[in-house]
């Protein structure tokens, strides 16, 4: 239930009202920026919500029942605002949302309307579209465990309990050569074993892309050279020099828990569950049953 101020419920039963929409977008690093679609700044709880920022809000959608709801955040690429490689670099992922609806004459009179989280961004040449999510968006996100055949665990967690910090798992390493963008070539990774990197993550600690990270599609290693592959491109262009750290990946079958990393007493998977061909499969003449018997039609 919203308690709207008594100044805002006067103004709304006079009919003549000055409001406006203020948005607040807040990272995971603590970093956040305000704005409003009115003409002039506006302040209240500590924060300052800029005009002519190059952003704006979209029609709200609400929905009864646990459907998930949104709306859209529409602005310009700014550095002093929301810049293309921050986007790029994923800081923006999953940001929070506050709206408000404000009295632009007495900024203190405001009513917080909904909170929600980034969801998808879309890139366009000089602009970008939020996609905000309401907070019934956690109640898509799975809970308990899946009974599967490959581990639910992610490599390097408490119930996986690998140690990534383990030098025979992540290294540090500079790049050599590569096409600048999806590809990177290093002398740095001789002593690993070809594949152990593939699934994992790296992440930049010098040069254009320095805190930036990204998952590793692909880790081959001939004649001492070793080739990193990424899902995606990184926010600037990669080049000789910029170092790096580099942690293994895991596919999370059975054989490489045994085989790469000896932890089959941590596995979180069903290696031997049936498969389809037995679930609907026909029983045949012969075979044993449950109490040692045979089975007949």
């Amino acid at each position: 239930m919203r308690i709207v101020p008594a100044g805002m419920a006067a103004a709304i039963a006079a009919g003549a009202t000055t409001f406006c929409h203020c948005w607040r977008l807040d990272r995971r690093d603590g970093f956040g920026i305000g704005f409003t679609d009115h003409d002039r700044d506006l302040a209240f709880d500590g924060v300052t919500f800029r005009a002519g920022s190059g952003l704006d809000g979209s029609d709200a959608e609400a929905v009864l029942g646990l459907a998930v709801a949104g709306a859209d955040i529409k602005g310009v690429l700014r550095s002093d605002a929301i810049a293309e490689g921050d986007i790029a670099a994923g800081l923006w992922d999953a940001a929070a949302i506050g709206v408000w609806r404000v009295d632009w004459r007495n900024p203190a009179e405001h009513v917080l309307l909904s909170r929600g989280a980034v969801g998808e961004i879309r890139r366009t040449d000089h602009g970008f579209t939020v996609e905000m999510r309401s907070l019934t968006q956690a109640l898509d996100q799975p809970r308990g465990r899946l009974y599967q055949a490959r581990c639910n665990a992610d490599l390097g967690d408490a119930r996986c309990t690998v140690d990534l910090a383990n030098s025979a798992y992540r290294a540090e390493a500079a790049i050599t050569g590569g096409d600048g963008r999806l590809a990177i070539t290093t002398d740095g990774l001789s002593a690993y074993a070809d594949g152990l990197f593939t699934g994992g993550r790296l992440t930049f600690t010098s040069g254009a892309n320095q805190g930036a990270a990204a998952a590793i599609k692909q880790h081959r290693l001939a004649e001492g050279l070793a080739t990193i592959g990424l899902w995606a491109p990184l926010p600037a262009a990669l080049a000789p020099g910029d170092a790096f750290t580099i942690a293994a990946g895991c596919d999370k079958a059975f054989t490489t828990c045994r085989d790469r990393f000896a932890n089959l007493v941590n596995f979180r998977g069903f290696p031997f569950m049936p498969g389809n061909d037995f679930a609907l499969g026909y029983i045949r003449t012969g075979e044993p049953g449950l109490d040692g018997g045979s089975l007949n039609r």
